[in-house]
């Protein structure tokens, strides 16, 4: 009966790290890793990156944004991002943001589902500052 009940628990718990680690099997790349690779590797991937202004283009109502997305290391290479969705406050040209999301089969832009941005460090002093 302990046998029996240790097996079902392992196996719960064998199956929750499985649904875990593929939950979480999205790669993290750089703009510039991304853009060496073909696009078919990169149907699930976390992209990290500086909004560039050139280009910056808001949907209607603010569901959405286009935007190129610039290497950290590299200026020079850069993708465009397609966000559908409400846009983080702290969104704006020169914010540091990640984006989830993947590459279309035929399509030249990354679609984000998810788009966040790197709390800047005022927040996080004003937040010392209260205690918080």
């Amino acid at each position: 009966m302990y046998a029996a009940a240790l097996l079902l628990f392992l196996a719960g718990a064998g199956g929750l790290v499985f649904l875990g680690a593929s939950e979480n099997g999205t790669y993290f790349r750089t703009v510039s890793e991304a853009l060496s690779m073909p696009r078919e590797r990169l149907a699930a991937v976390r992209l990290f990156g500086t909004v560039q202004e050139e280009g910056l283009h808001s949907f209607a109502q603010g569901l959405g944004v286009r935007f190129q997305l610039k290497d950290g290391e590299d200026a020079a290479k850069a993708l465009w991002v397609v966000f559908r969705g409400a846009v983080p406050e702290a969104f704006q040209a020169g914010a540091e943001v990640i984006v989830e999301g993947g590459f279309a089969p035929e399509g030249t832009d990354f679609l984000a589902r998810t788009l966040m941005t790197k709390c800047p460090s005022k927040y996080q002093k004003e937040n010392r500052e209260r205690g918080v």
